[in-house]
């Protein structure tokens, strides 16, 4: 009895040693930073590159497409581990309705430098950074935001950022916690959310931010602008209760749009037709002059 309780023991702290492990470079692949060289901008899209400093520690990079005056301008921010080149697509329908558009890399991802990505934490900087450029680059046009997952949480996230008159906010997760949890749940089923507490300690000393902080929806009643909140109706990373969750915790005016069918994908993408009405018809209502007239 007392061999076995001791193989017991052993098996249990390998098992154990395994998990930490397994859970320290899972934490590892999801946080490194993803560089990727951009190039110029598309010819169409008609925009020059700029770059601008941010308190995040990074010299951003992006891209400036001028618009109509009067047209209102609106700055694009891509999720986790891609780059500007993911907001491309509505960069054009946006431009098409006459307004400016801001595309960046955040920190840590394609040509702007940075040691790792924090889901928001050090990407609200460049937020803040981004907007400020715009009012001082565009001080006659009114400021509104996209951000897809990451970048919508950036967004909220960002305390103390120059006003924006409009935000729309995609596929944004509620907390870091739940987004872990969410994302390991298809792999490791039930074992999903205990691996996540296993991978949720290690952000702080990896990355020097607290997991604790990393909640958006502590801080949606803070927007102070009008918000439009867009999640798949079959989006298994950012469930549609979460979002909902969010959607009752910003002021109003507040909108919501369910995109049927729709999993954790570009929404852009799936529902063209009737993205571009909806959150065309969003931007156009508070970012252009005269619009609310």
């Amino acid at each position: 009895m007392k061999d076995l309780a001791i193989r017991l023991a052993v098996g249990v702290a390998v098992v154990v040693v395994v998990v930490i492990a397994a859970s320290w470079v899972a934490t590892g692949d999801i946080s490194d930073a993803a560089p990727h060289v951009i190039g110029r901008p598309p010819l169409d899209l008609e925009a020059s590159n700029i770059t601008f400093a941010s308190g995040s520690g990074s010299l951003i990079h992006g891209w400036l497409s001028h618009g109509s005056p009067g047209g209102g301008v609106v700055l694009l921010l891509h999720s986790a581990r891609n780059d500007r080149r993911e907001m491309l697509s509505r960069a054009e329908f946006l431009r098409h309705r006459g307004f400016s558009v801001l595309l960046f890399d955040f920190q840590a991802h394609g040509e702007s430098r940075g040691l790792e990505v924090t889901f928001g934490d050090r990407e609200s900087h460049d937020v803040a950074a981004a907007i400020e450029y715009l009012h001082h680059q565009l001080p006659n046009e009114k400021v509104g935001v996209i951000g897809v997952s990451m970048g919508a949480a950036s967004f909220v996230l960002a305390q103390g950022r120059p006003r924006v008159e409009a935000a729309v906010l995609e596929s944004m997760y509620a907390t870091l916690d739940e987004a872990v949890a969410n994302r390991l749940r298809p792999y490791l089923g039930p074992l999903g959310p205990p691996f996540a507490a296993l991978v949720l300690p290690q952000l702080q000393p990896r990355l020097g931010i607290e997991p604790g902080r990393v909640r958006p929806m502590d801080w949606m009643a803070r927007i102070d602008a009008p918000v439009l909140i867009i999640n798949g109706s079959a989006d298994n990373y950012t469930p549609l209760a979460e979002a909902r969750g969010l959607f009752a915790a910003a002021l109003s005016p507040r909108e919501f749009w369910a995109v049927e069918g729709a999993g954790h994908v570009d929404l852009h993408a799936f529902a063209p037709a009737e993205y571009e009405r909806r959150v065309g018809d969003f931007l156009e209502h508070y970012l252009k002059v005269n619009s609310q007239q």
